[in-house]
């Protein structure tokens, strides 16, 4: 049963999603095609919020987990969402507290297009 602690601990898979949301590395960054479509210098200013983002409440993060946020920056809002897969990318990941078995994908987008 030593596994399924890891399976349910929302502070190591918090901790990970944390570190490459701030980073952006350890995993993959999409951004949708409103997104790329915004200003060079409006894209960099919504990519460094997302990174900056640190307003977690019961709302947008239930679990504990950081996998959730949205920021406005220059008039657009924006949503970000982490997603935890397998190593195919095909499936939610079986543990998402182990990085060697979980790729992360950070998709960021303009609330319009949710």
């Amino acid at each position: 049963m030593a596994g399924l602690a890891t399976l349910t601990d929302p502070a190591r898979v918090r901790a990970l999603n944390d570190a490459f949301r701030r980073s952006f590395t350890g995993g993959r960054v999409v951004v949708t095609a409103g997104v790329a479509a915004l200003t060079d210098n409006t894209r960099s200013a919504v990519l460094a919020a997302v990174r900056a983002f640190d307003h977690f409440d019961a709302d947008d993060d239930p679990h504990g987990q950081h996998d959730f946020g949205a920021v406005s920056v220059g008039g657009h809002q924006c949503f970000w969402k982490i997603d935890c897969y397998d190593r195919s990318l095909t499936a939610a990941s079986p543990d998402p507290a182990d990085p060697t078995s979980t790729p992360r994908v950070l998709t960021i987008m303009l609330a319009e297009e949710y």
